[in-house]
This record gives structure tokens, sequence and C-alpha cells, in this order.
């Protein structure tokens, strides 16, 4: 499990690294922070991050790891940089703009509610979240809540996210990089649920025979 000063750093460092490359898309800060939509967006991206620091989640391989998955962390991290810049970038050059400040408003309530519906699991699960595909010393399988309903909320909540950061700076690239980001989640989701059938058999089947990966009635 990551200490809480490793933690910090970081998410820290992650934040700075994601806002500076939407302010340097953008044109810097004074013009970044010149609008209300951009502020409030880097304001939230601000809070999530604190929060996520009070969290327990680690990058344990557990008691056992898929390690096959891990070129997944990867792939999230390159678009995430481009998912940061790209689309401030192109809305600075008005590249494929979908729409006006509605559009961005819009945006900015979808990243708010995917970053907690993103992060609310993470406090949910404790140190069974891992960055890894792993089962967790003492790991056992919580069915209740949002659970209950969707087996990996926080997936939801990091394509809601992602999507409301491309409607933020109105950024048909954007949109684009959140349905390439389905792809490297679908196989993690799918290596998850190998890992868990494996570990739980039939208590894992008879739960996901109740429930949806991502959205109820349609995934």
């Amino acid at each position: 499990m990551m200490s809480t000063p490793k933690l910090a750093f970081a998410t820290v460092t992650g934040m700075m690294i994601y806002l500076g490359l939407a302010v340097l898309g953008w044109g810097g800060f004074a013009a970044f922070f010149s609008h209300p939509a951009l502020s409030v967006v880097a304001i939230a991206t601000l809070v999530l991050s604190v929060v996520a620091i009070f969290s327990r989640v680690n990058l344990s391989a557990g008691e056992r790891e898929d390690r096959d998955n891990r070129w997944v962390i990867a792939a999230l991290i390159v678009i995430g940089l481009l998912q940061a810049y790209l689309p401030a970038y192109t809305d600075r050059k008005e590249f494929w703009t979908l729409d006006g400040d509605r559009l961005r408003w819009l945006g900015v309530v979808l990243f708010i509610a995917g970053g907690v519906l993103r992060i609310w699991p993470v406090f949910v699960l404790g140190h069974r979240f891992s960055g890894l595909v792993a089962i967790q010393p003492g790991h056992t399988l919580v069915t209740t809540g949002m659970y209950g309903v969707i087996r990996h909320p926080s997936y939801l909540g990091l394509l809601v996210n992602a999507l409301g950061w491309a409607f933020t700076f109105r950024s048909g690239v954007g949109v684009l990089l959140t349905a390439i980001t389905i792809v490297p989640l679908v196989a993690r989701i799918r290596s998850e649920e190998t890992l868990l059938h494996t570990q739980f058999g039939a208590e894992y089947d008879a739960y996901r025979a109740q429930t949806s990966r991502l959205i109820p009635g349609l995934y």
C-alpha cells in the first residue's frame, strides 16, 4: 500500500502535469483562468486530488496479480497526457470544436460528477482498490450500494470525467480520445473479472449475473 506522503506526492505531481498541459495548450495561465468554466474545472481537479490523497489506493501486487494486464496502465497514461493537452489546444485553435459555452458548462458538470464517481469506489473498497489487477490480502467481494448495480463504477466515472473534460474544451478530439479509452478499460475489466472468478468462483458468477459491467441494462 502506498504511504500517505508517497500517495500525496504522486497525486499532486500528476495533477500539476495534467493541469499544466491544459494551461499550456490553452495558451498560458492568464488566458486559461480568464474563462470561468476552465477555472471551475481547475478547482474541481484540485479538490478531487486532495480528496484522493486520503484514500487507501495502492499499487500492490497483493497475493495474486495478472501481470499481463500492466500494459493498460501505460496506455491510460499516454491517453491521459494527450487528453490533458489536445482538447485545450484544439479549442484555442478552433479545430474540430463542437459548440459554445452551454456545452462547456455541461462538461464541467460531467467532469465533476465523473470525478466523484471515479473516486467514491476507492474509499468503498479501501486497500482492495489497486492500480494493478490483483487480489489483495483479505480480499472480499463488495456487492452492495453502487456495486449492487454495476461492477465497475470507478471506470464509468473515469469515462464520464474524461467526456466532461472534452466537452469543457468543446473538443471533438477529446471525445475521440475518450472513446479510445474504452479499449484498454474493457481489456482491464475482462482481466479483473477473470481474476475475480478464479478467486471467488460461483460467488462471483452469481454476483455477475445480477449486475451490469458499466451501464445498467446495456453493458
